[in-house]
């Protein structure tokens, strides 16, 4: 009897053995999206497209912080910012795009959750961009906080985060809403204008985006309350490490260049740094482009075709355009903010 048993678990190991076999065989004739990336010649980005600052067409173009980071990220992986192709998603469209493989990368005003990092399988490379969840009323309204808005509409944006914040804080505050949801902010803002609700809910850094494309800015005003953490920032989709790596370490070269002081218009004169820090990072020694699966000067391509993380953010957000967008959180944490790059090494 137990030699009949032994013989029957030989038998069994002697398969399970096959079948793990043939299973890493074929696991390892899988493309990860970045080999299909190279072969492709093509990054596929998953962008908003209609959130001015952000990712917005402009005499036919896409352009804004996302699309910048997205032009980065094709800047590393294929040494040309422009091949991308960008498709415009809603909240509630981007999830599935990542996750039937639509697209590559998603860079649109994403949340970091528990659920999307785990439920959904997702893989976000970093925070881009640190943002919290605030109010847009008239600016005729006596509304100044959120404790005056008992009773009221707000609309709020299906399949994102804000449903939630919105009611948890509420909840908090004691306050007592009717919420109503819409599939774009598109429609959210028409609401609003049309006054059929009396606010509307998203991220600060949404509602001042919005704000700048209403015929009459004016007669409406943000709210000071913030009421959550925004963690802003790329998606690629699960069970591929290679491109979350080449994803996170992009955004942390971006961040590393500012830091040191490398921009799009400088970075060739620092090519003979003796520097160690900057030769790791500019690829002039070392091998991490090489265990990222790119080109060694990667973070090179990236900061010479579209610029630093400063360099990015003015460009869009800051000082000198409409948004005129104070760095706060978003600013170097030599400056007070949360930027922060781990070592190229």
């Amino acid at each position: 009897m137990k030699k009949s048993i032994l013989v029957l678990l030989s038998v069994f190991l002697l398969a399970s053995i096959a079948l793990v076999g043939c299973s890493s065989s074929e696991e390892s004739t899988e493309s990860s999206v970045l080999d299909q990336i190279k072969d492709r010649g093509v990054l596929n980005a998953g962008i908003n497209g209609e959130l001015p600052g952000f990712s917005y067409l402009d005499d036919g173009d896409y352009v804004g912080f996302d699309v910048d980071f997205a032009k980065a990220v094709a800047a590393a992986i294929l040494g040309d910012a422009n091949a991308v192709e960008y498709s415009p998603l809603t909240a509630s469209e981007r999830f599935t795009a990542l996750q039937t493989g639509a697209i590559d990368l998603l860079s649109r005003n994403t949340t970091w959750t528990t659920s999307r990092d785990v439920d959904l399988g997702l893989n976000f490379g970093g925070v881009t961009f640190y943002d919290g969840q605030g109010m847009m009323v008239r600016a005729d309204s006596d509304v100044n906080t959120l404790t005056d808005m008992n009773g009221m509409i707000i609309a709020v944006e299906t399949g994102t985060t804000t449903e939630l914040n919105l009611a948890d804080q509420m909840a908090k505050l004691g306050v007592s809403y009717q919420p109503q949801t819409f599939d774009n902010q598109e429609a959210a803002i028409a609401a609003l204008e049309a006054g059929s609700v009396d606010a509307f809910t998203t991220d600060k850094s949404g509602l001042v985006s919005r704000l700048s494309t209403m015929a009459d800015s004016d007669q409406y005003k943000i709210l000071d309350d913030t009421m959550s953490k925004e963690p802003l920032g790329p998606v690629v989709a699960g069970g591929d490490d290679k491109m979350a790596d080449l994803t996170r370490w992009v955004l942390n070269a971006l961040i590393q260049a500012e830091e040191l002081g490398i921009t799009s218009e400088n970075v060739d004169s620092f090519l003979s740094s003796d520097d160690p820090v900057i030769q790791r990072l500019l690829g002039t020694d070392g091998n991490l482009g090489e265990q990222l699966e790119v080109s060694s000067d990667f973070a090179y391509q990236a900061i010479k075709q579209v610029g630093n993380y400063g360099e990015i953010f003015e460009r869009h957000l800051g000082e000198g355009t409409v948004f005129n967008l104070d760095r706060g959180l978003n600013d170097l944490y030599t400056n007070g903010g949360l930027l922060y790059s781990p070592p190229f090494r």
